[in-house]
């Protein structure tokens, strides 16, 4: 198997690396509106390690479509959930590389994404919600798996969650695009108190039908679950039970998924 990675903008193609088990693309130019970074890889699905800029933290992806197109994000909007600086300038490196059998299949936290998109773009884990805040890219659901815990305020970068634009039905969809035999759960509220509230109790709904419902508490720690091992392709929150407080945003920080991939 080989990969390369590919700057388009539309249909033009601006630059393109050797094929390769790894590829890198150095770009020393400004990214433009409408510009994005493909992942060509001549066999999917593939598990696949991505850094398309030195702001995200590096991602293991389920890539089940060729090319994995990852749009380059600008930020228009009054809070924005990556780094300052990041896509901006006018030196940048973005790198793949296929993922090791080892790598593969050790247990780790299988709903970490970086990288995800507000759209399915065919690299999985992936989240999707029913509501987020204003729809704003801040409050997508997507923050939520994108590996960053801090969670004592709101709004812009590293303070970026899922907030459920106050929706009593709001639910959480994480897709895992592969099985994953799980054993525990990690829930991280946003813990911004007295501003926030907290859910009292969350259902989880298996993608294998079983469903199991977790207890939560006021604090900004991640809260730790064991869950009898069965495997999965995703999972739901829904019945998010809110906490009889004056305060009126409970809200996601961040979601993890321990477990091995089958």
């Amino acid at each position: 198997m080989s990969l390369h990675i590919t700057l388009v903008h539309g249909q033009q193609q601006l630059q393109q690396s050797p094929s390769g088990t790894s590829a890198y693309l150095a770009f020393p130019h400004q990214y433009a509106e409408g510009d994005a970074l493909q992942v060509t890889v001549d066999r999917v699905p593939a598990y696949v390690w991505v850094q398309m800029d030195a702001g995200l933290k590096p991602a293991l992806l389920y890539v089940t479509k060729s090319p994995w197109v990852f749009t380059i994000p600008f930020n228009t909007e009054r809070e924005w959930p990556y780094p300052d600086g990041a896509f901006l300038g006018r030196n940048h490196y973005a790198w793949a590389r296929l993922a090791a059998p080892m790598e593969i299949k050790a247990q780790r936290n299988w709903s970490e994404n970086s990288h995800d998109q507000h759209h399915d773009s065919g690299a999985y884990p992936h989240a999707a919600a029913n509501a987020e805040t204003r729809d704003e890219p801040a409050f997508y659901a997507r923050n939520a798996i994108d590996g960053m815990l801090a969670n004592e305020k709101h709004g812009n970068y590293p303070f970026q969650s899922w907030g459920i634009a106050g929706r009593d039905d709001a639910e959480f969809t994480l897709t895992l695009g592969h099985p994953v035999q799980i054993e525990e759960l990690v829930i991280v509220l946003r813990a911004d108190y007295p501003h926030d509230s907290h859910w009292t109790s969350i259902t989880v709904a298996f993608s294998d039908g079983s469903d199991t419902v977790l207890h939560l508490q006021k604090t900004a720690d991640p809260q730790h679950f064991a869950i009898a091992p069965r495997t999965i392709t995703g999972l739901k929150l829904t019945h998010l039970v809110k906490d009889k407080d004056a305060s009126t945003f409970p809200t996601l920080t961040e979601l993890q998924v321990f477990g091995q991939a089958e």
